[in-house]
Parts: structure tokens; sequence; C-alpha cells
């Protein structure tokens, strides 16, 4: 299930850096936004709502949903012609929580957070503190972001997608 996430979450991530630099207009980004969201969303009830009652899916589960409201959030803000300010602030707090998971997964190096993982999560922390900057704060940072937000996409969602459905990359 991890390779289908992270190569939808590539996608999403790649359309938004596009949409960022101005190539597409937000109606047409809304389209992904509200996919991959949604899926991120499914995916998630399943990992929290399994019966095995495992914590780790549970966590799992918590942690997609952060994502998956971000991005069922960003595709309701362009049909609503919202101006993304609340968003941003959620952003922050996904920021925040993904830091935490970073920085606990540093510490406690295991089989349970591979490099890759931990790369990933430091990645995300920062690329979300990024949109709390630019929608909350409204900074002019949004070519910068676009960026950054390319590279995310292709880093920690579609490469090691492809590779996990493949079968050619194990991240645990």
């Amino acid at each position: 299930m991890l390779g289908l996430t992270l190569l939808f979450v590539g996608a999403v991530l790649f359309v938004n850096g596009i949409w960022l630099l101005g190539k597409i207009e937000d109606k047409e980004v809304s389209v992904i936004n509200l996919l991959v969201g949604s899926l991120s969303f499914l995916t998630a009830c399943y990992l929290v709502f399994n019966p095995s009652e495992d914590k780790n899916l549970i966590s799992a589960g918590a942690f997609t949903f952060l994502f998956a409201f971000t991005y069922l959030w960003v595709g309701a803000n362009r049909f609503l012609k919202a101006d993304s300010r609340g968003l941003g602030w959620f952003c922050l707090f996904v920021s925040i929580t993904a830091l935490t998971i970073a920085i606990n997964a540093t510490l406690k190096i295991s089989l349970d957070f591979s490099a890759w993982s931990i790369f990933n999560w430091y990645a995300w922390s920062l690329l979300w503190f990024c949109y709390f900057i630019l929608l909350s704060l409204a900074k002019n940072i949004q070519k910068q972001v676009a960026w950054y937000t390319l590279f995310c996409a292709v880093t920690t969602g579609w490469v090691p997608g492809l590779l996990i459905l493949q079968n050619l990359y194990l991240i645990y």
C-alpha cells in the first residue's frame, strides 16, 4: 500500500509544484488534490480501522490523515476561491508533527525507520513549513516553494513509489 500512496503523493506534489510556478490554473489543480486526498483518506481509514488493531497501522493511518486532509483542503480551496490562510496554519501543524516524527526516527534508528523514511519526514516537515510561510505569512517565496515541491515530488513520492511497486526497493 505504501508504494501506491507514494506514487500518487509524488503526482500531487508534482502537479502542485507546476501550479505554484503558474503553469496551470487553480480549477485544474483541484482535481488531482481531491483525487489523491480521497485516496490517502481511504488508505488512512483502512489503516486506522483495520481489525488487527496493530498500533503501527494506527500510527501510519493517523499520519496519513495529515496529508490527506491537506490535499482535500487544497482542492476545496480552489473551488471555494479561499485565501488559504487557514490551510497555511494547518500546514504549520503538519510541519511540527512531521518534525517530531523525523526527530524520533533519527534518535531511534531501527528497522522501523530506514534512512529513507527519516529523510522523507524531514523533507515533508520543511515543505509543509514552507507552505505555512507562503500561505499564512504571505511571504513572497512562491517560486522557491514550487521548486522544492517538485524536488519532494520526485525524491519522496514518485521515485520511491515506483521502486516499491516494482519490487526494486524495500523501505523497511
